[in-house]
């Protein structure tokens, strides 16, 4: 049996939002990491479209959303993180190793507000001008010539916890699709209209994209193109686009896409949900592998075995817990509930966060998972051999073992693409629980 023990600063809340405390070092070190941005003008745009992602609804825009960068300082890099006020655009800018002229001293996430003063400092940051960053449990500062801003730390919306994970799964079965120099990038993003809210499909044709509104083998997904516009001040500075997606054929609906605006020493990214209307929060795609009796526990020897290098190695994880790849990769699925995995397209990896861990969070953030187990639980779920039945409330609902398929009303409006209903993950809970020997 493995334990895990996490030290942190102070105690974490789920009220409203859910305020963190990360594990910020020894007492004597109370800095993840402080230093300069080797890249400053690339990497001021870059924060700045990071926080225009977190206060921006793409559907249905009403007033400024108050959320706000997730930071993470790992071991040779840090990550700012955010998703829209609409939870369909998950945004992040990596600064890579070449990127850091300073030492992380400490792992950790916190989570910080970047205001108007913030905001407007970053935009007069030059090329060449110097830009110095602390990045604390408790605090963001960040130096330049206007002098010192303290951006304190936040309550991080519970929403984007299931943001985050579903993210993470989603793009883990992405792979690149198309790369396209800095050139061919402007040309392509500054013909898209930032009022667009169409599902397109980019298909590689030699040095770009063609946008048509039909899937073809090989296409990338491009759902409300007008969701690309926080990257293309970015596009001075150069580098190349590199376009990620799932494999399509000519009869697939709507999927995610990761566009990534790529330097040496930076990575801006985003990923937009299928659908403008659609959030991550909402996409079920965590939910096969969470139903397992043994994800939970799986997850907590994962936890402890996790490492802070830049990428987490699953075959190592397997090797070290003596799992199989696949139940270490449905153990990242529930960390990554929990926040505390989250999936790098351009390394085909996962990476570490250090928001808190608990098991607990899975139920509360996934109440399809909470209804399937209750289910179970009431003795509502009658195997059959091929198809099993599902007594829920005063609805009886069939359940094929094939595809997973059932006769509810979710499966009827949705057809699996915003993952399982209850009713068939009740179905998978207790034909797995059958096959366990007594």
């Amino acid at each position: 049996m493995v334990s895990a023990a996490y030290s942190y600063l102070g105690s974490s809340t789920l009220d409203d939002g859910l305020t963190l405390q990360t594990s910020g070092g020894p007492a004597a070190h109370p800095r993840f990491f402080t230093g300069f941005l080797t890249d400053p003008g690339a990497a001021a745009t870059g924060l700045l479209a990071v926080a225009e992602v977190a206060r921006t609804r793409y559907f249905r825009p009403v007033s400024l959303a108050s959320l706000d960068p997730v930071v993470t300082a790992g071991s040779d890099r840090l990550r700012f993180e955010s998703f829209s006020g609409c939870c369909g655009v998950y945004a992040r800018l990596d600064v890579l190793p070449g990127g850091l002229d300073g030492e992380i001293v400490a792992h950790g996430t916190t989570n910080v507000d970047v205001n108007v003063p913030l905001q407007r400092a970053l935009t007069r940051v030059g090329r060449a001008d110097p830009l110095h960053v602390a990045v604390g449990p408790d605090d963001l500062t960040v130096t330049t010539f206007d002098g010192e801003l303290v951006e304190r730390k936040v309550p991080l919306p519970s929403r984007w916890l299931r943001g985050f994970a579903e993210a993470q799964v989603l793009t883990s079965r992405f792979e690149p699709r198309a790369e396209l120099s800095i050139a061919d990038a402007r040309t392509l993003l500054q013909r898209l209209s930032a009022t667009d809210k169409s599902v397109l499909w980019a298909i590689p044709a030699g040095r770009t994209l063609r946008l048509t509104s039909r899937p073809a083998p090989g296409a990338v997904c491009l759902p409300g193109a007008g969701r690309l516009i926080a990257i293309k001040p970015f596009l001075r500075y150069g580098g190349r686009l590199t376009v990620y997606g799932p494999p399509v054929s000519a009869g697939s609906g709507p999927v995610a896409s990761t566009w990534e605006l790529s330097l040496p020493t930076l990575r801006l990214s985003l990923t937009l949900s299928p659908e403008p209307y659609r959030g991550f929060s909402g996409e079920g795609a965590v939910l096969d592998s969470l139903a397992g009796d043994e994800a939970a526990d799986d997850a907590d020897l994962i936890s402890a075995l996790l490492s802070w290098d830049p990428t987490i190695d699953v075959p190592a994880l397997a090797d070290a817990s003596g799992l199989g790849a696949g139940r270490v990769r449905d153990a990242l699925t529930q960390l990554g509930t929990a926040g505390r995995v989250g999936y790098d397209v351009a390394e085909a990896g996962y990476f570490h966060r250090t928001l808190p861990y608990s098991a607990d969070v899975v139920a509360k953030m996934n109440p399809r998972l909470a209804g399937a187990q209750a289910l179970v639980e009431a003795g509502a779920v009658t195997a059959g051999a091929d198809v099993s039945v599902v007594r829920s409330g005063d609805e009886t609902y069939h359940v094929r073992h094939e595809t997973f398929s059932c006769t509810c009303p979710w499966w009827a409006r949705h057809r699996g693409d915003r993952g399982p209903c209850k009713h068939a993950l009740a179905v998978r809970m207790a034909l797995t629980a059958a096959e366990v020997p007594a």
